[in-house]
């Protein structure tokens, strides 16, 4: 996994931010993490620069004043992505909804052809843990309403856990990015299938958070859902070069 960068934006994880960061240390010697922190005022950034005495070369922090979104925050650690050199840049959860081992999976579909490797939770059927039925149709019923609308070729579109191509991020005009809650999710693949990128599904297994606290709100699922339509009409009389 050389020259890759793991994003993990973070708000209120103290529970889980070191054990995240020594979990993905473990995958690969070769990966670098940043964190982006909003502010937590539970201490999580005091222990991830606590963890920076020990991988001084391989752990970095952006810390940000205030709850600001999680899609601010993936947008701020592309810009250190692309100015640092980077060509594989992940995002992922610090709450281990995402695997630290499926990294390798993600990463070889793009060292393979891929500018952008999904870990889908719905490639192969069902695959999430621990979530109640209602939020597990809720997340697949989605997918396929992203699907519908836009015609974008996934059967996880919300997924979060996923590797761009230093040559895809770096074509899209990320000031541009409109969403800042889980939308940011869906824009991000419609637009890097718009303008004509590889994308590939790798199955993984989800499980939910078992610390902390989970950051749904009913304003971000309105904002997926009428984001959606958004991004269908705006594509309609948006040049791809504009993107």
């Amino acid at each position: 996994m050389e020259n890759s960068l793991v994003i993990i934006p973070t708000y209120n994880e103290k529970e889980n931010i070191e054990a995240i960061i020594r979990k993905v240390f473990s995958v690969s010697q070769r990966v670098h993490i940043l964190v982006v922190d909003d502010g937590s005022p539970d201490g999580t950034a005091d222990l991830v620069k606590g963890l920076q005495v020990r991988f001084n070369d391989r752990l970095f922090i952006i810390e940000r004043e205030g709850k600001l979104g999680l899609g601010t925050a993936y947008i701020r650690g592309f810009k250190f992505a692309l100015e640092q050199g980077y060509e594989f840049i992940f995002e992922m959860d610090a709450d281990f909804s995402h695997n630290p081992l499926d990294l390798p999976k993600l990463y070889l579909a793009c060292s393979e052809g891929a500018d952008l490797s999904v870990g889908s939770r719905y490639k192969n059927g069902v695959n999430v843990v621990n979530w109640p039925m209602e939020r597990v149709l809720m997340s697949f019923f989605a997918s396929k309403y992203v699907k519908y609308i836009t015609g974008l070729p996934l059967n996880d579109a919300t997924a979060g856990f996923v590797c761009y191509t230093r040559g895809l991020l770096s074509s899209l005009d990320l000031d541009k990015i409109r969403f800042i809650g889980y939308a940011f999710q869906i824009e991000m693949k419609f637009k890097s299938w718009k303008k004509g990128y590889k994308i590939e599904e790798v199955p993984i297994v989800f499980t939910d958070r078992t610390e902390g606290v989970s950051k749904m709100s009913v304003r971000i699922f309105r904002e997926a859902f009428w984001g959606v339509i958004y991004l269908r009409l705006k594509s309609i009389f948006t040049p791809i070069n504009k993107y």
